[in-house]
């Protein structure tokens, strides 16, 4: 099934400056799936901790399912479904 993935807010850069993927994932598949996907195979980046900790996204990152926070729809146990957008954005800015 088919997916968008979205950065946002400097995450970009730790994806090769991508803003935007368009992903097929295996039915079934939960948001704990998609991050590990993520962070194995399309973080150019070797910081991982600026993503991901303690095998969720870090604090400070805003993840939106469809606009809706992903605190409401279960976190990281949300079953994935087809066509859903998933944005990913830093609320943490430098200054």
């Amino acid at each position: 099934m088919q997916i968008t993935v979205e950065f946002s807010g400097g995450l970009e850069t730790l994806f090769n400056d991508q803003r935007e993927y368009k992903l097929d994932i295996p039915e079934s598949s939960d948001l704990q799936w998609l991050l590990e996907e993520l962070r194995s195979k399309y973080m150019s980046d070797s910081r991982e901790e600026l993503f991901i900790e303690n095998d969720s996204v870090r604090p400070g990152i805003l993840v939106l399912i469809n606009d809706t926070d992903f605190e409401l729809l279960d976190r990281e146990e949300y079953i994935i479904q087809p066509n859903d957008h998933i944005l990913f954005s830093s609320t943490l800015h430098g200054g």
